[in-house]
């Protein structure tokens, strides 16, 4: 369940990535820098685009790290760029690929602390339903729906990403 739980999430930061592409798009169609967006947000005491990637990023690789029993790799938040922020989510996605599934074997049992709650852990289960999985989600869909605001042309299923259907 775990490493599914990840690679759902990696999943959604490819997705996250589709986003910036139509961004890009959108901005040399209409002819205006794409930074403009990088820094775009829905509300004045909300924090902007740029760290709404990074937090999910944040989240995914701590996932992928915390429940494989390791300690996650540290990314400096300089990115001011779209291409910076690209790499970023490249450098999470191949992180998190990185961790084989068996890596999870003792997911369960890890116990998480968060630095804003000193003295408190997580255990694993708890760690990926309550902080993970909630967080990775909601900062993508403040990216999207930030991007949505500013104009630019994603939808559901963009959001949602490739289906795996099968044959009925």
């Amino acid at each position: 369940m775990y490493y599914e739980a990840i690679q759902q999430c990696v999943q959604s930061l490819e997705n996250l990535e589709s986003f910036l592409d139509k961004a890009e798009a959108q901005a040399e169609a209409r002819k205006f820098d794409v930074a403009v967006l990088m820094s775009g947000r829905l509300a004045p005491d909300m924090k902007p685009l740029i760290y709404q990637v990074q937090s999910a990023c944040d989240y995914v690789k701590g996932g992928a790290a915390w429940l494989s029993g390791q300690k996650p790799p540290k990314h400096e938040d300089t990115e001011q760029t779209i291409a910076e922020v690209r790499a970023r989510i490249r450098k999470t996605i191949d992180y998190a690929r990185s961790v084989p599934a068996v890596s999870y074997v003792d997911a369960e049992s890890q116990k998480i602390s968060l630095s804003w709650a000193p003295g408190k852990v997580l255990g694993g289960r708890d760690y990926l339903l309550q902080m993970v999985i909630p967080n990775v989600y909601f900062h993508i869909a403040m990216t999207y729906s930030i991007l949505r605001k500013d104009g630019v042309d994603v939808g559901k299923m963009d959001f949602l990403g490739a289906i795996n259907f099968v044959d009925a």
